[in-house]
C-alpha cells in the first residue's frame, strides 16, 4: 500500500510538472505571439505617416497638396492649449499619470463589452490609441487589444507626455479625409489652427471617437452634443470658466466646408497625369514630393474669374435672343427640394418643360515664348463641374488661326507681304485621288457651267469655298489678305505652295496632331488643342526658334533630393528674317484686321482670329515678345454659337483682352526685336508696290534684303 501511495505521489507529481510544463511553453508560445506582431517601438521616432506632395507657383508659393490621408504636421508648441486640454479632458484624463494603459478605464469598457455584446472602442487612451493608429490594425480583437497596450507601454519608456500627446495630435482621423488637428481645422473651418475659437476646438475633439456620425456638416444636432459634452469635461477638469464654456457653446457651427475649389485646378491635374505614372502612385501620393512648377498662381486666379464672367454674360445674350431662361443650379440645389415637393401638385395639371440648352465653355492659355513655360492654364469654367480640360484635351477644328503656317510656307517659298494673290472664288473637286481646282475659269458664270457637270456625280467631291460675308476682291497682297482673313486667298496660297508644304511649317513650328494632305487644311479643317496650336504659333514670336511648353521646374523628394529637374531644349525651326516678317503681319490683324479689339491693349500685339465651320469654335492667339496666349471659346457638344453669327475677333478677342489687360498691366510694353537681314520700304498697301511720293495711304513695310518690289 504504501508503495502504491508513493506510485500515485510520484506520478501526480509528475503529471502535475508536465502540465504546467505545457501552460508555461503555449504562455511562452502566446507571449511570443503577442510580441512578434508588435513592431519595433523605435520605428515610431522615424514615424512619418503618408506625407503630403506639395505643388508650388512659379514664386514658390504653395498652391495645393496631394495626399491619401490629408494631413499636415504641426509641433506641439503650435498647436493651441485649449485643443490640447480638450482632448485630455475628452480622451485620456488621467494621461500625465498612467504608464501607457488604464486598468479602469480596460474594466469599464470590458463592462460595457458583456452588457452591450458588442466590441467597444473605448477604454483605450490616448498611447494606446496612437499605437493602434501607426501600427496596428483597426479590428476589434482581443489579440490586437493585448498588442495595443504591449506596444502602448514601451512608447510610454521611449517618449516623453508631450512627444506622445504631439504624434496623436498629428495622427488621429478626424472625418472629412483629414488627418491632425491642423488639417481638420483647415477643413471644417476653412482657419488656421491658431485662428480657431475655444468652441471650434471643443467642436474638432468631439468628432474624434466617431467622425460619420458627429459631423458637423451632415449631423449638426450630434456636433452640438458633442460639442457641449466636451466642454462640461474641459470645465469639470478646470480647463475653462462656466462663463467661457456658454459662449462656445452659442457659437455657430460650421455649415460649409473649407474651400477645395482653388485656383488653377486644371494645371493641378495637368501635373499630376505627368507625373504619378513617372513615379507611381505611392511615392506620389504618399512621399512627401516637392513639385515646383511655371504656374503664377495670381495671374491664373484672374484669368479664371474673368473668363468665367464674360462667358457668363454670352450665355445671357443667348438665353435673351432664344427666349429661354436661364436657371443657376447652384440656387436650386440650395432652395432644396422640399419646396419643388410642396408645389408639384399644384402645377401637376400645367407641366413645363425647361429648355435644354448647354452652358458656353472657355479655355484660356498662356506661356512665356521664350522658354515655354506654362503661366496661365484655364481648362473650363469651373473643375469641379468638368474635369475635361480644354487646353490640353479638347481637339477642335482652329478656323482662320491655322493660316499663319499657310503665310510661312509662302515666305519661304520666296512670297514677300507685298506678294498680290487671286481673291476670287473657285470650285474644287475630288477625283479618289486629289483635289483638283477649276482654275480656267476667271468669271463667276464660267466657273458654274464649268463645274456643274460634276455637282451630281457620285464620282466627285466638290468644294466651293467663301470668303466671310461672300465678298471678293480679285487681288490681295499677302498682307491685306492675312488682316482682313481672306479665305479664297489662303486656298490659292496652299494650292500653290501644296499641303504638303504647309504640314511640314506646321509640325517644324510645334503641332503634332493630324493634319490632312488637303486644300481645306488652309481654313483650319484639322483638329488641334490649344496646348500644340499656342505653342506652334509661339515659335513665330520667338524669331523661329522652336521651344516646348513645360510645366515643371524640379521636383525634390521629402529630403530635398532633387529627381528631375526641366532641361531647356531649342532648335531653330525657321530663319529669324521669315518669322519676323510673319509676325510683322500678324501685327496687322491687331493693328488694322479681324483682332482690333486687343488695340485696347495699346501696346504691340500680334495676333490671329480663327472662327471655325458653323461657327462651332471661336479662337483668338495673341503675342507680344514674352508672353502668348490663347483663348477658345465653344460648345462642348459642337453646337453652332448664336446661329452662325459669331466671330472669333468679335467673341473671344475681346474678352481675351480684358484678362490680358490685367495679367500685363505690370509688363514693360517692348516690341518685336528686328533681327538682321531686314529692311523697311514705303509700298502702296493696295497695290503692292512702290509708294508714289503722292501716295497719301503709304505704308512702311518689312522685306528680306533684296526682295522689296523695285517698280511703282
Amino acid at each position: 500500500m504504501g508503495f502504491l501511495r508513493i506510485f500515485k505521489t510520484k506520478t501526480f507529481l509528475l503529471l502535475f510538472l508536465g502540465v504546467s510544463f505545457l501552460f508555461i511553453l503555449l504562455g511562452a508560445a502566446f507571449t511570443y505571439y503577442i510580441v512578434s506582431g508588435i513592431p519595433p517601438v523605435y520605428e515610431l521616432e522615424d514615424y512619418s505617416p503618408s506625407l503630403t506632395t506639395k505643388v508650388f507657383d512659379k514664386n514658390n508659393n504653395l498652391i495645393y497638396e496631394f495626399s491619401v490621408e490629408k494631413r499636415q504636421l504641426v509641433p506641439l508648441a503650435d498647436i493651441p492649449v485649449d485643443i490640447q486640454n480638450a482632448v485630455i479632458a475628452m480622451e485620456d484624463r488621467e494621461f500625465f499619470e498612467h504608464s501607457g494603459f488604464s486598468i479602469k478605464g480596460i474594466f469599464r469598457a470590458l463592462m460595457s463589452d458583456i452588457l452591450t455584446g458588442k466590441a467597444a472602442q473605448g477604454g483605450s487612451t490616448l498611447t494606446q490609441q496612437l499605437s493602434r493608429g501607426v501600427f496596428l490594425s483597426k479590428e476589434k480583437k482581443l489579440i490586437r487589444k493585448i498588442r495595443e497596450i504591449f506596444l502602448a507601454v514601451q512608447i510610454e519608456h521611449a517618449f516623453s507626455k508631450q512627444e506622445i500627446l504631439q504624434l496623436y495630435l498629428n495622427e488621429i482621423y478626424m472625418g472629412e479625409g483629414a488627418y491632425g488637428v491642423k488639417t481638420a481645422a483647415k477643413r471644417y473651418f476653412d482657419k488656421d489652427l491658431q485662428d480657431l475659437t475655444l468652441g471650434e476646438s471643443a467642436m474638432l475633439i468631439g468628432v474624434i471617437p466617431l467622425p460619420s456620425r458627429y459631423n458637423p456638416f451632415s449631423s449638426p444636432e450630434q456636433a452640438k452634443i458633442r460639442r457641449s459634452l466636451v466642454l462640461n469635461s474641459m470645465l469639470e477638469m478646470g480647463f475653462i470658466t462656466e462663463d467661457e464654456a456658454k459662449q462656445a457653446n452659442a457659437e455657430p457651427l460650421p455649415t460649409k466646408k473649407g474651400s477645395a475649389s482653388k485656383p488653377g485646378l486644371y494645371f493641378i491635374e495637368h501635373i499630376r497625369r505627368i507625373l504619378e505614372p513617372k513615379y507611381g502612385f505611392d511615392t506620389f501620393w504618399k512621399g512627401g514630393l516637392n513639385i515646383y512648377t511655371t504656374i503664377d498662381i495670381e495671374k491664373q486666379a484672374i484669368a479664371e474669374k474673368i473668363l468665367d464672367e464674360k462667358l457668363n454674360e454670352y450665355d445671357k445674350k443667348i438665353a435673351e435672343n432664344l427666349g429661354i431662361e436661364l436657371v443657376d443650379d447652384s440656387i436650386a440645389k440650395e432652395e432644396g427640394m422640399g419646396e419643388q415637393e410642396e408645389n408639384k401638385e399644384e402645377n401637376a395639371e400645367e407641366p413645363k418643360e425647361k429648355p435644354d440648352y448647354p452652358k458656353l465653355q472657355g479655355a484660356f492659355y498662356m506661356r512665356d515664348v521664350k522658354t515655354g513655360a506654362i503661366r496661365v492654364m484655364v481648362g473650363g469654367r469651373n473643375y469641379e463641374e468638368s474635369r475635361f480640360n480644354r487646353v490640353t484635351q479638347a481637339k477642335r477644328q482652329p478656323g482662320s488661326s491655322f493660316k499663319p503656317y499657310v503665310w510661312m510656307a509662302a515666305l519661304e517659298k520666296g512670297y514677300t507681304p507685298t506678294s498680290t494673290i487671286r481673291d476670287l472664288d473657285m470650285v474644287f473637286y475630288f477625283d479618289g485621288k486629289n483635289w483638283n481646282m477649276f482654275d480656267e475659269a476667271k468669271d463667276q458664270y464660267s466657273l458654274a457651267l464649268a463645274s456643274q457637270p460634276f455637282m451630281y456625280t457620285k464620282d466627285f467631291d466638290v468644294w466651293a469655298p467663301k470668303n466671310f460675308g461672300g465678298n471678293s476682291s480679285g487681288l490681295s497682297t499677302l498682307r491685306r489678305a492675312l488682316e482682313l482673313s481672306k479665305n479664297l486667298v489662303a486656298i490659292n496660297l496652299i494650292d500653290a505652295v501644296t499641303p504638303k508644304r504647309v504640314i511640314d511649317v506646321a509640325r517644324r513650328a510645334g503641332i503634332k496632331s493630324s493634319l490632312p494632305n488637303a486644300p481645306a487644311l488652309a481654313l483650319g479643317s484639322a483638329v488641334v488643342t490649344l496646348e500644340e496650336h499656342l505653342n506652334a504659333l509661339s515659335t513665330f514670336a520667338n524669331k523661329g526658334v522652336q521651344v516646348d511648353d513645360y510645366s515643371i521646374e524640379r521636383v525634390e523628394d521629402s529630403n530635398g533630393r532633387v529627381l528631375e529637374r526641366h532641361i531647356p531644349f531649342e532648335k531653330q525651326a525657321f530663319t529669324p528674317q521669315d518669322a519676323y516678317l510673319l509676325i510683322n503681319m500678324m501685327k496687322g490683324v491687331v493693328a488694322r484686321g479681324t483682332g482690333g479689339a486687343a488695340r485696347a491693349l495699346g501696346r504691340p500685339i500680334a495676333g490671329k482670329t480663327g472662327t471655325s465651320q458653323n461657327h462651332r469654335d471661336m479662337w483668338f492667339i495673341g503675342m507680344t515678345p514674352s508672353y502668348a496666349a490663347g483663348a477658345w471659346m465653344g460648345y462642348d457638344d459642337d453646337t453652332s454659337q448664336e446661329s452662325g453669327k459669331w466671330t472669333g475677333g468679335g467673341t473671344v478677342a475681346p474678352w481675351w483682352t480684358s484678362i490680358m489687360q490685367e495679367l500685363l498691366k505690370d509688363e514693360p510694353i517692348e516690341d518685336f526685336p528686328v533681327p538682321d537681314g531686314i529692311e523697311y520700304v514705303f509700298v502702296n498697301p493696295e497695290t503692292g508696290k512702290l509708294a508714289l511720293p503722292a501716295d497719301r495711304n503709304k505704308f512702311l513695310e518689312a522685306f528680306k534684303k533684296g526682295t522689296a518690289p523695285s517698280s511703282f
